[in-house]
């Protein structure tokens, strides 16, 4: 059968380039301590600002 040969090659390599892809992408997506810090101080002081002009324009 000629699909025995295409056939085996999914069953194959499609788990392998699969699980290449997933460690890639979360390798890719990892963050440093450093970065973490600074995404985590950047949302508080964007929370903080939307809500100092909550508080200004209730009244």
């Amino acid at each position: 059968m000629a699909g025995d040969g295409l056939w085996s090659f999914v069953v194959i390599a499609g788990p392998i380039i699969l699980v290449a892809a997933l460690l890639f992408a979360i390798l890719r997506n990892r963050r440093s301590r450093h970065e973490e810090a600074r995404t985590e101080d950047a949302t508080r002081a964007l929370y903080k600002e939307q809500s100092a002009e909550d508080r200004a324009r209730t009244p």
